[in-house]
């Protein structure tokens, strides 16, 4: 019986299985709303646990019509490269190395040294 069902069909691409004496499970509608004013409703499982919020086509993050406020996610501030340098090096540090290298691309220029300023 198997060569029989099998001749002629394309593999993968039909099924074999029968929807007789299958139940879909119940659903729900869901409402979620952007804040453009896009409306989405999707089916939901009564059984399963709807998210308070939900992507919408326009790429910002719609809200469950009538649920509770998502919430909100821990972000940590972002570390620049002058924080990390301040983690390393003092201000007075940074200002000798400053006078260094200023000094040393001054010699490749062929310039004369500066003199010290006195207040």
């Amino acid at each position: 019986m198997a060569e029989r069902s099998l001749r002629g069909t394309r593999l993968g691409a039909l099924s074999m299985e029968t929807d007789e004496n299958v139940v879909p499970s119940e659903r729900q509608l869901v409402k979620y709303v952007c804040p453009q004013g896009h409306v989405s409703e999707l089916p939901f499982s009564i059984e399963a646990d709807v998210p308070p919020s939900w992507e919408c086509r326009c790429g910002l993050d719609a809200k469950l019509v009538d649920g509770p406020e998502p919430e909100a996610k821990a972000t940590k501030p972002a570390r620049t490269h002058w924080d990390m340098l301040l983690e390393r090096r003092s201000i007075p540090e940074l200002e000798e190395l400053l006078q260094e290298r200023l000094a040393l691309l001054r010699e490749s220029r062929g310039e004369k040294p500066r003199r010290k300023r006195s207040a």
